[in-house]
């Protein structure tokens, strides 16, 4: 028998590709944050191979790029102290939601999928600004944070391949016309429920959480359960 709490995927199942991908971002965040905060030059070394492990690993996963451009562009992140610790990107999503009852999509000009307004976390501006600054840009929507109704983990769910956090906020829409942005978005339209476009992302799991808030129902905050323990423990929530 085991050591306890060993009873997760790592035992019973093989790892996956996202497996694979989250195993080899965590080490090397690990390594970038060790030789943030050292000097000594033996433990940089070991840091070094730990982050040339990471690239071994995420080659392992399918990646189509070697594991020595990985290393060096994890290389290009380290800094020193504090500016050194490496941590998640953090992005920004906004559920709008109209008088019909209709939810705001847009349609991303790199993969042609349809999803709710998202965008980068912008410095100098606060999570809810930053929603209504995307969705303006994006749509040319005016919208107001009602809000937060989801905060995920972007590689435990399989939607983003690099380490991160995203926030999603509930808005209500206040003015504004479409009007799609010309390099981020090929399209953009307000959907009824049942008259949604096929090539949704994410598989549809955030819908039934938007459409709730948007009729105005109680909507609990939606977030990964914590894995025990974390490397193995099994599926998303």
């Amino acid at each position: 028998m085991g050591p306890p709490g060993r009873e997760g995927k790592a035992m019973s199942e093989p790892a996956t590709r996202s497996d694979l991908l989250r195993w080899s971002e965590a080490l090397a965040g690990i390594a970038r944050t060790g030789m943030g905060f050292t000097d000594n030059l033996y433990e940089r070394e070991r840091f070094e191979e730990v982050m040339a492990v990471a690239g071994e690993i995420r080659v392992a996963a399918g990646s189509d790029i070697d594991h020595e451009s990985h290393i060096d562009e994890w290389m290009k992140m380290v800094g020193a102290g504090v500016a050194g610790y490496a941590t998640p990107k953090v992005a920004v999503g906004a559920i709008v939601g109209n008088e019909q009852g209709q939810v705001l999509l847009v349609q991303r000009a790199d993969s042609g999928v349809w999803l709710y307004p998202t965008g980068w976390a912008d410095i100098g501006y606060s999570p809810a600004e930053v929603v209504e600054k995307e969705v303006l840009e994006e749509t040319g929507i005016e919208c107001e944070v009602h809000q937060l109704v989801a905060v995920l983990d972007g590689m435990r769910l399989g939607f983003t391949q690099i380490p991160l956090y995203s926030l999603v906020f509930h808005c209500h829409a206040i003015g504004g016309e479409l009007q799609p942005h010309p390099l981020e978005t090929s399209d953009v339209g307000w959907f009824h429920r049942d008259e949604l476009p096929e090539s949704l992302a994410n598989h549809g799991n955030w819908v039934e959480q938007a459409f709730a808030a948007i009729a105005g129902d109680d909507v609990a905050v939606q977030y990964d359960s914590p894995r025990r323990p974390p490397w193995q423990g099994g599926s998303p929530s």
